[in-house]
């Protein structure tokens, strides 16, 4: 009977271990996508303050011209902050991060695509040399694209070529739709993946709902119960962002606080401001009568989505935990306490 019992017990153990979904062990990352902003002081501050030493480095991203064909835009221009890195002596692994739109894929031949490989490859290596010459060789590549059908074979090639030419560990972004529905989309030739937990919803298309994490959205996509077949890893969000309109008209993408906000207009709703007075701020012009619309992550939201991503999400027993993205406008939404709460959940 003894026995019997040691062996419901011991395999009781074993089906909790199996059925586990928590990581053993987390690294903790951040995003640094502000190709123009200063990468100095107080970003390195904010790493040191959470002993992060992995940072994912937008380098560049890559669209499609009609006339010039596929080109680097949005190139990154900090350089000055690496050199406070070196003086530091501490060990940083580096990311280069490429956002590549899915219009380049969907307008590219075979042939288009290999040019874009060599030239994404050479850029790498510049900017490598130029700006991370104090540090060791980066031994991972991370491509960020929203590929479609219709664009999967091109990028998915790309893909192959790439960590061909570039000898390195690759990884690529994947969202919430080719996560669930990876029969559809495929699975990309990869070394491993970031699962994105943010931009779950088109911004302008829903004025009533936060487009950047809602843990019910979220929720809807979580319902595979096969782990993902490659390495998985996830990204989470903690910025805020703002969407100007005037007369119901879009005017544009906006960069705000809420401290800001809070002195030229009235907030109506969760997500709703109106301009209260004219303004001009960071060489926006605000007229009295505009409606913004800011969205943020409340740290409630943000833990119930690590709540379920823990429940139904397969994790390797490590895995890395990013945060987007490194800004030093963090703390106006987030406590320290909040924030290293958030990277230690998921082993909890």
């Amino acid at each position: 009977m003894k026995k019997y019992l040691i062996f419901l017990i011991a395999g009781a153990v074993l089906m909790g271990c199996v059925n586990s979904t928590k990581p053993e062990k987390v690294i903790h990352a951040f995003y640094q996508w502000k190709a123009e902003a200063d990468f100095d002081h107080p970003e390195i501050a904010i790493l040191d303050t959470f002993n992060v030493k992995k940072v994912y480095f937008r380098f560049f991203d890559v669209e499609h011209s009609p006339t010039l064909g596929n080109i680097p835009t949005s190139k990154t221009n900090r350089r000055d902050g690496y050199r406070y890195y070196h003086e530091k002596d501490l060990e940083y692994e580096l990311i280069p991060t490429v956002f590549i739109k899915n219009e380049v894929f969907l307008q590219s031949s075979k042939a288009d695509i290999d040019i874009l490989v060599s030239n994404v490859n050479h850029l790498i290596k510049k900017y490598c040399a130029e700006g991370f010459s104090d540090f060791k060789t980066p031994t991972e590549i991370q491509i960020d694209c929203d590929w479609t059908i219709r664009s999967k074979a091109n990028y998915f090639y790309f893909l192959e070529e790439f960590k061909k030419v570039s000898q390195k560990n690759l990884s690529c972004t994947l969202r919430l739709y080719p996560y669930k529905y990876r029969t559809k989309m495929g699975i990309p030739p990869v070394d491993k993946v970031v699962l994105m937990c943010y931009n779950l919803l088109p911004p302008l298309e829903n004025p009533k709902r936060n487009s950047i994490l809602e843990p019910d959205e979220l929720r809807a996509y979580l319902t595979v119960d096969e782990p993902y077949p490659i390495h998985l890893d996830v990204a989470l969000p903690v910025f805020q962002w703002a969407f100007h309109y005037r007369y119901d008209s879009f005017k544009g993408f906006t960069t705000t606080t809420k401290e800001s906000l809070i002195s030229f207009a009235d907030r109506k709703s969760d997500l709703w401001w109106e301009v209260k007075k004219d303004t001009s701020i960071n060489e926006v012009y605000y007229r009295t009568g505009d409606r913004i619309k800011f969205e943020t992550v409340s740290y409630t939201d943000l833990m119930k989505s690590v709540t379920l991503l823990k429940k139904n999400v397969k994790f390797p027993k490590e895995t890395t935990v990013i945060l987007f993205d490194l800004d030093t406008t963090l703390f106006h939404e987030y406590s320290k306490q909040s924030i290293d709460k958030l990277l230690h959940s998921f082993t909890e």
